[in-house]
């Protein structure tokens, strides 16, 4: 087996729009056709240049990852179709190409033909990433349908007798920063549902609304079994997308990440939605929370406090609050605080474990305002009573673990919820 190679133009700020000006940087890739990974990003490159490039590119056989970021800055729009499809033409026979890397590029519907006639044809795709392309919810719905004809051509290819390691699955899809928007959202739930053996999930920054969280989450990515990390920070949830997230949480066992911040997740009751589906503990793996600045009160704090100390996230080692609407002082940010430490040195980690373990730096925190604190003292007469409640569901909750989930049970999470946001299991500080 030849060792690993890279060749690299990483970052250096290159404007190539002749073969000449070309050669004289990839001279590597003439000499050698083994490189395994190809770093082009942070580059510009005009059609000419591409052009040069192709039958580079498609002489490397070992080829396994390429890095195709923010190569057309300063290009006209009429360059990058034409550049593009070079590129992407090249790689095409490279058949242990699993990794690609377009992210900082122009796609929008004028241009995304290439990359879409890519994506269709590429069966050896493992890893894509898409981050800040301008899509749209029309182009980014053409990429979603080019991936699920994707799917169905790895299908074929198995079913033909191809080795699996030629034909993986598709486990990495991050699509961040695309203004996707809720447009695009039944495109893209039918494409996780044809690579339901899908791992990783990005799609921040997108736009997408309620409706649309709905139907990723309930029409797609439900489904996907293996899921490991889900990262859908700053779109909007509320209760309604909170929901059918609190439906699908309990199927992915594999989970390890879970990324919902800036989604207003802590409004009518969304935060308690989702404490409600994590306390079943169908979620061994979870490490990580990301919750920032989803108006997340005391409340919703000692919701989770009261999820942890049930043991329902036996693996769970970070939680990410800042932004939210609570005092850094609350005792139950404390008790928070207490439970992450106390498995961190269970652990037996380093207290420097930085981003890994206990609570996110709380730079901006926004504190309830004396209407909302009024408005939490006249629902307490209720509070015992639904605390008794909410108490005895839990309670059922832990006794689920290991079963399979029920449309009853589905039902149940939604009634937990409701009752879950208006009482706060943990009370003002520790228990006892």
């Amino acid at each position: 087996m030849s060792t690993p190679t890279t060749f690299s133009l990483a970052d250096r700020g290159l404007k190539l729009d002749t073969a000449d000006q070309t050669s004289e940087h990839t001279q590597p890739l003439s000499t050698s056709t083994n490189h395994t990974t190809i770093l082009l990003n942070g580059n510009t490159f005009g059609p000419s240049a591409c052009t040069h490039l192709s039958p580079l590119l498609s002489s490397q056989t070992a080829l396994s990852t390429i890095n195709l970021a923010d190569i057309f800055t300063s290009r006209l729009l009429a360059e990058i179709p034409p550049a593009l499809s070079s590129l992407l033409t090249s790689l095409l026979p490279l058949q242990k190409l699993q990794t690609v890397d377009l992210s900082d590029n122009a796609f929008g519907l004028n241009t995304q033909a290439p990359l879409v006639e890519f994506l269709r044809k590429h069966v050896p795709l493992r890893v894509l990433v898409l981050n800040n392309n301008g899509l749209g919810p029309e182009a980014g719905a053409l990429i979603a349908d080019a991936l699920c004809e994707l799917a169905d051509k790895k299908a074929g290819a198995r079913k033909e007798g191809a080795e699996a390691e030629a034909v993986p699955s598709l486990e990495t899809v991050i699509c961040g920063r695309n203004r996707l928007e809720s447009g695009s959202m039944k495109a893209w739930s039918r494409a996780f549902t044809k690579n339901k053996d899908i791992k990783v999930v990005k799609m921040v920054q997108n736009g997408i609304r309620q409706p649309g969280i709905e139907l990723l989450l309930q029409d797609g990515l439900a489904g996907c079994a293996n899921l490991e990390v889900l990262d859908l920070q700053d779109n909007t949830f509320t209760d309604v997308g909170a929901r059918p997230l609190a439906r699908a949480v309990p199927g992915w066992k594999a989970l390890r990440e879970l990324g919902v911040g800036d989604s207003l997740l802590g409004r009518k009751g969304g935060m308690a939605t989702l404490c409600g589906a994590l306390a079943r503990g169908n979620n061994p793996n979870l490490e990580t929370l990301r919750l920032q600045y989803n108006e997340i009160d005391g409340k919703g704090v000692g919701l989770l406090c009261d999820v942890l100390r049930r043991g329902a996230l036996p693996a769970l080692r970070r939680v990410e609050l800042n932004g939210n609407k609570f005092s850094e002082d609350d005792a139950r940010v404390a008790t928070l605080r207490a439970l992450l430490e106390e498995r961190r040195e269970e652990a037996g980690a380093e207290e420097e474990g930085g981003a890994e373990w206990g609570l996110d730096e709380f730079s901006d925190l926004e504190e309830e305002s004396e209407e909302e604190e009024e408005e939490e003292e006249e629902g307490a007469e209720d509070e015992q009573e639904e605390e008794a409640k909410a108490e005895e569901i839990l309670r059922d909750a832990e006794e689920e673990e290991g079963r399979n989930v029920s449309q009853k049970q589905d039902k149940d999470v939604d009634a937990l919820a409701e009752r879950l946001g208006k009482t706060d299991m943990v009370g003002q500080g520790p228990k006892p």
